[in-house]
Parts: structure tokens; C-alpha cells; sequence
């Protein structure tokens, strides 16, 4: 099986058709004399001519460059996505891929990296950028004209390139569209800054989660957001905003009292307000949730602090349009399975424009990109189906999602990203901070462990981690952002894959030609020893003995 290129042949192929119709000779010759053929073979093709001749330059899009990072049998990134679970935690995703730690289970076609980005030495690309250049380039807001020019209204909160001024009190949006930002730790490590983006998350429940009795009530909307987390997270009781049980007409601390000013919630078997007949799903977000995630260059302030840029480099949206129950859900890695048994690529249903695409789990994922000027365009089918490759079939995913499952808990949670408050707290079974066990297990501060920073700030000379200094961390900023210095570099180095709108070919800001990442797989060779595969959840122990901030919400 090869991958499908674009060839003279291909794009000669009306010239081919009008040859069997007329079986002509000097027709043909005329014909061929008068065409004219923007490529030839072995021509390096752009990106957008895939898109333009609708022809799929990476049938296997859904495997993302992480996956083709040199292991040497023992640098384990690939254990934070790929996780096998006990039957007995009765778990609605039964993806159960903690067998690609040790073996690589790629389609013929999935043995080569089609992700030429990684091999790009950009130096000399960005060295004409100016960093007053690039500085003036990621202040400028591309959002709010976007929403003028096309961005579905669903994707839509007003000032959301100031944080500052689009958020309230516990994170609920001023513009009363019912988005509320939600504060959590960012995944490991694609999403750490210092690896070439800053993001967000926000989450929207559906009007009757929002209301009792038709009317708007942030009580009401506050418990059945927290009523959502225990569910999603399986914990019995977290910390609330200050909630009235009068007005909401319900006991929730377990009190058996009606009291005005309750600051825990205990589980329930239903949500409240107006959503009162809707059952809690065990790991599973109600029909109509909504969750938006925006994808920010790396801001720079006057003293050298990081921050979210308000020039963005994608707004990604999902919708749960479906409720799916466990055992549909079961049917659906069934069939994924079976698919893939039968040697299939993955198919990915576009649905349009204004929809995007069904990863056919119940949910509709959509997205906006730069285009070449720098605003925001719609996403390609061919580049939407890059986001199959996290939020279909993921063993470590909760419904198909990331940061939900990773809130900082109840009250406290309830606000816009802050790294500065947040220390780095274990995941559930495990004994040392996330990242720290991650950098420790892949050796190094990216999956390419190509991040010389990383490697410099937090590994000794000979490569080990200095777990003692990694824990001397007062926050998670401090681990996981970088120097003004590389910020500015990682900013231009994206600028330049957005002028050539390559994003096909991949979307990680790389400053050099990675040089731990394999161009083609060899399938007998196993990623990791039996020794170096971990099992892992994605959940954290918030609730650890430390002084953590966070940790009141016991």
C-alpha cells in the first residue's frame, strides 16, 4: 500500500479521458501541447495543491508525529496516550492501546512519516524576522475581526483574546453566551509551552443546565458544571463557588437542610435545574456539551514573562451531538478494531464547513487556522482529520477529550489557565510530580527530546534528570515555559509554516530538523522493552499531602 501522491499522471487525467474518446493522434497532440500541468513528477508539491486538486496526501493523518519518535527502546512518551485499563473500572472507552507501548501496529502506508515538517531546519528561514517583528505580529488580535468574517457564532466569545476581559468571577464568560473557562494542567508535553504553543479550554452545557424554570441561574449552572466533573472523574464530593440550595431547591451537601451558602456538593444521581430528568453518565458528558480549546502563540511581556498572545493559531471546537451510551459506545471501538483487522485506513466523515468532521463517537469536531495573512480561516477536511488522531481512539482519553478529566478541582478550578497557582501535583497511583515522571521517563522535555532549553535547564551533563531541582519548582510555570529568547524563536519558526500554509505536512514548531524522529518504521522492531512501558492515568492526585494551593479543595 503507498501513499497516495499527486503525479503528472494524476493531473493529466482529463487529457488521458478526451484521448479515449476521440482515439485520435493529432487530437492528442494538440491537446497535450495546449494543456498546462502545475506540477511534474517528482516536483515538491505545496501543501495547499493536495487541497486544490482534492487529492489525500496522508491517508494516515491520524497518527501524529509523536508517534514516529526514535525510542531507542527505552525514551517512553508514547505511555501518556496509549493505555490499557482493568475491566473492573468499567470504563465506557475500551480503546485498551497499552500494547502499542511495545509494538508498532501502523498500516503500510503509516510506516512512513509523512510529517516533513519535523525534518525542516528553520534557522535560516526566520532570521530575517525581526523580534519587534514577531512581537508586534502575536499582539495583534486575528479573533474578534474573524468573528465578523465567518467564524460559526458556536465558536464565538466576545474579548476572548484578553482573557482578562472576556472572563468573570469562577470563569463564566461576561458576554453571557454561557461559556465558562475552566483552569487545568496542561497535558504533557505537546501542550507545554516551551514545545511552541500556549491554549486554553471552555465548556458550554445546554440551556436547560443553565436554567430552573426557563430562567438563567448561576447556581443551578455552577452545580451541574461540578455534578459533571465527579462524573467525568469518579470523586463523591468537591469544593463549590458559594451556592444558595434554597434557590436551587435541592440538597446537595447532604445535610438534609435547605442552606444559602453551601461551598460543597456531594454526587447525585441526576443533574438539577432544569436538567433535573438527565441522569449522571459515569465518564460521560451530556448530549449538547460543547468545549473550546484556542491554540496561542507564545506572548512576551516587557519582563520577559509568558503569557497567552492574543494572535491565535487555531480555534478548535467539539460538540457532543450524540449521546452515545456505553454499550453503543462498546459497538464503535468494535467496529475501529475491526477495521483495522481488515487492514482499512481510517476514514474520517466531513460534514462540511460549518460542522467539520464526526469522529464517530457521538461527537463533531471543527477548527480555524491561520491562513497566509495571519486571520483565521476554516480547516481543510484533510487538515480536520489530523484531530481523529487525539479525540477517536485514545486509551488515556475521558469521552474522547483531555483537559476536562485534568481541571484543577472544584472551586478553585473555575477561572481562566493559570500555571503560576499550580504546583505539580502526581497523577492518581502514582508517588512523584506528572512532569517530573514524564521527563524522567522519556529523557527530556519534549517527546523529540530535541528542546535543548529543556535539556539544559532540568538534565545533567550526562543526561539524568536533576530530580532535586525539578522539585525545588515552585509552579508549573516555571517548568514547563520558556526563555523570552526561544519563545520569540518557536513564535517565527510557526510563522514560517503559516506563510506556507503546510500545516498537511505538520504543525509542530520545530527550530531544527528533528533528529529523534524516524523517517520510516521498522515493525519488527519493538518501540520500548517490556521494562520501559508504563501504566498510567491521566487523572492527578490534586489531593496529595503538599502545600499545593490547590489542595484546599480537600
Amino acid at each position: 500500500m503507498k501513499k497516495t501522491t499527486i503525479t503528472l499522471t494524476m493531473l493529466t487525467l482529463l487529457s488521458t479521458m478526451l484521448i479515449s474518446a476521440c482515439n485520435d493522434e493529432s487530437a492528442v497532440q494538440t491537446s497535450a501541447q495546449n494543456s498546462v500541468y502545475p506540477y511534474s513528477e517528482g516536483d515538491d508539491i505545496p501543501a495547499l495543491a493536495y487541497m486544490e486538486h482534492n487529492e489525500v496526501y496522508n491517508p494516515e493523518s491520524v497518527i501524529p508525529p509523536q508517534c514516529y519518535t526514535k525510542t531507542n527502546g527505552k525514551n517512553n512518551p508514547c505511555y501518556a496516550c496509549h493505555q490499557s485499563y482493568d475491566s473492573s473500572e468499567n470504563r465506557p472507552n475500551q480503546m485498551g492501546d497499552g500494547t502499542l507501548q511495545g509494538n508498532y501496529e501502523f498500516s503500510d502506508v503509516g510506516l512512513s512519516n509523512s510529517w516533513k515538517n519535523l525534518f525542516v531546519d528553520r534557522r535560516e528561514l526566520i532570521a530575517g524576522i525581526s523580534d519587534e517583528a514577531i512581537l508586534d505580529y502575536i499582539g495583534e488580535d486575528n479573533y474578534t475581526v474573524s468573528t465578523a468574517n465567518g467564524l460559526p457564532a458556536e465558536m464565538q466569545i466576545k474579548q476572548l483574546s484578553y482573557p482578562e476581559k472576556a472572563f468573570g468571577e469562577h470563569g463564566i464568560a461576561n458576554d453571557g453566551s454561557g461559556w465558562v473557562a475552566y483552569n487545568y494542567k496542561p497535558f504533557p508535553s505537546t501542550f507545554w509551552p516551551t514545545n511552541g504553543s500556549t491554549g486554553d479550554a471552555m465548556i458550554r452545557l445546554p440551556a436547560a443546565f443553565q436554567q430552573l424554570n426557563g430562567e438563567y441561574s448561576e447556581d443551578v449552572y455552577l452545580a451541574n458544571l461540578t455534578l459533571l466533573e465527579m462524573a467525568l472523574k469518579d470523586v463523591n464530593t468537591l469544593a463549590v463557588p458559594a451556592l444558595d440550595e434554597q434557590t436551587i431547591g435541592q440538597d446537595l451537601n447532604g445535610d438534609d437542610t435547605l442552606t444559602d451558602n453551601i461551598t460543597r456538593i456531594q454526587r447525585q444521581s441526576h443533574y438539577v435545574g432544569d436538567a433535573s430528568a438527565i441522569a449522571l453518565s459515569f465518564q460521560l458528558y451530556p448530549q449538547g456539551t460543547e468545549l473550546l480549546h484556542t491554540v496561542r502563540y507564545i506572548g512576551v511581556d516587557d519582563n520577559g514573562g509568558i503569557y497567552n498572545a492574543p494572535r491565535m493559531k487555531e480555534v478548535r471546537y467539539m460538540q457532543k451531538a450524540l449521546f452515545r451510551t456505553k454499550e453503543s459506545l462498546a459497538s464503535a471501538y468494535y467496529a475501529e478494531a475491526k477495521d483495522k483487522a481488515f487492514e482499512k485506513l481510517p476514514q474520517t466523515r466531513y460534514l462540511g464547513a460549518e460542522q467539520g468532521i464526526d469522529n464517530g463517537f457521538g461527537w463533531t469536531l471543527n477548527a480555524y487556522i491561520e491562513d497566509a495573512q495571519g486571520q483565521l480561516r476554516p480547516q481543510h477536511e484533510q487538515e480536520l482529520a489530523f484531530c481523529n488522531g487525539c479525540h477517536k481512539t485514545v486509551g488515556s482519553t475521558f469521552d474522547q477529550t483531555f483537559s476536562f478529566a485534568r481541571k484543577v478541582p472544584g472551586a478553585k478550578g473555575w477561572g481562566y489557565i493559570n500555571l503560576h497557582e499550580m504546583e505539580d501535583v502526581p497523577n492518581i497511583n502514582e508517588q512523584e510530580g506528572e512532569f517530573l515522571t514524564y521527563m524522567k521517563r522519556v529523557g527530556g522535555g519534549d517527546e523529540f527530546r530535541q528542546n535543548a532549553e529543556m535539556l539544559g535547564r532540568w538534565f545533567t551533563d550526562n543526561g539524568e534528570l536533576n530530580e532535586a531541582k525539578v522539585k525545588q519548582a515552585n509552579s508549573v510555570y516555571e517548568l514547563i515555559t520558556p526563555s523570552p529568547e526561544r519563545a520569540l524563536a518557536l513564535n517565527k519558526a510557526y510563522q514560517t509554516i503559516v506563510r506556507e500554509q503546510s500545516y498537511l505536512f505538520g504543525r509542530d514548531a520545530t527550530i531544527t530538523e528533528a533528529a529523534n524522529v524516524l523517517s520510516e518504521i521498522d515493525a519488527e522492531q519493538p518501540p520500548l522493552l517490556p521494562e520501559h512501558r508504563y501504566h498510567w492515568d491521566m487523572r492527578l492526585d490534586w489531593f496529595a499531602d503538599s502545600p499545593s494551593k490547590v489542595a484546599e479543595n480537600r
